[in-house]
């Protein structure tokens, strides 16, 4: 019986270890099918209305590809499309939608938003992305290590950067399945206490270590998987130069990389900045990982529609 049926996902901490492990065992089968090409419509006649108060590549084509692939149909609804940002409740929105609709994944800024849409409405609600949290990104994250290196548990992961919502997400993800993580990142840019404490009571659970430090080369000492994101991120192109000078030393470069474990995967949630928060060689080196990763979003995510909404 599947669990997850009819679900919100706002937060990979709303879900148990063993129903993240169904997400991904359910993602490995699909990409499993998908390489072999056999036809797998199990969401045939639903629909999922994609919001974006915020762009991107990533999000808006796997989605919509995984909707497809899944038999179903994807909408895309921009703030331009909808009566939401000019001045109709989120509530109203939510609930008409929910009549439409089969499910509804939101990007945009505010958190609250995407908390208050699914509090309106009866369809299940996927976070794509918020300025708090990234859960799908972290999902497909969780899937690359599994895949790459075989097992989550007492795997080590080091993140370097800013402690954003990637951050936050890798940090409760990571927590809830065993990965240790230790998060680099300099003062005044680490993750959220709030965060970090809920990511430590998951690791007493689950047996795992949340590091949080400023120094870049205590993060990723023993590192199975070296994790970046980029210093500025979409609403922060002001703080651009002021970032850069602050995360010089966080760079993923040769140098770094040699103090992790040999063969360390390098992770990056793209898009990257070649020169700023990986080096270009690091980042075409046999050890990156990055496009694998990119193409897991389309496989998690297309278990996650399918879990939530078949």
């Amino acid at each position: 019986m599947n669990s997850l049926l009819g679900r919100h996902f706002l937060s990979l901490q709303d879900f148990t270890a063993s129903e993240i492990d169904a997400l991904l065992d359910f993602a490995q089968e699909l990409k499993g099918k998908l390489k072999k090409g056999i036809p797998h419509p199990v969401l045939a006649g639903k629909t999922l209305g994609m919001i974006f108060q915020k762009p991107s590549t990533r999000t808006r084509v796997s989605f919509e590809v995984g909707i497809w692939q899944l038999g179903g149909y994807g909408l895309f609804l921009s703030s331009q499309d909808l009566q939401m940002g000019r001045g109709e409740p989120i509530k109203d929105t939510a609930a008409v939608l929910s009549r439409y609709l089969d499910g509804i994944m939101i990007r945009t800024f505010d958190h609250g938003e995407v908390e208050e849409l699914a509090a309106h409405a009866t369809i299940p609600v996927i976070n794509g992305l918020t300025d708090l949290l990234h859960p799908c990104q972290a999902l497909a994250d969780l899937l690359t290590i599994k895949e790459k290196i075989g097992h989550l548990d007492g795997v080590n992961a080091a993140y370097l950067g800013d402690g954003n919502n990637v951050a936050h997400s890798l940090l409760l993800g990571c927590s809830r399945m065993g990965v240790n993580l230790s998060v680099g990142a300099p003062e005044g840019y680490q993750p959220l206490e709030e965060i970090v404490k809920k990511a430590r009571e998951n690791a007493s659970i689950s047996g795992s270590k949340v590091t949080v430090t400023q120094d870049p080369r205590e993060a990723v000492h023993e590192a199975d998987v070296i994790y970046t994101d980029v210093w500025a991120s979409m609403g922060q192109e002001e703080e651009k130069i002021a970032r850069k000078k602050i995360f010089s030393p966080y760079q993923i470069n040769s140098e770094l990389v040699k103090l992790a474990r040999p063969g360390a995967l390098v992770m990056h949630c793209l898009p990257a900045y070649r020169g700023e928060e990986i080096t270009e060689e690091v980042l075409k080196s046999e050890q990156s990982v990055v496009l694998d990763q990119a193409e897991n979003r389309l496989h998690a995510q297309k278990s996650l529609m399918a879990m939530l909404m078949a």
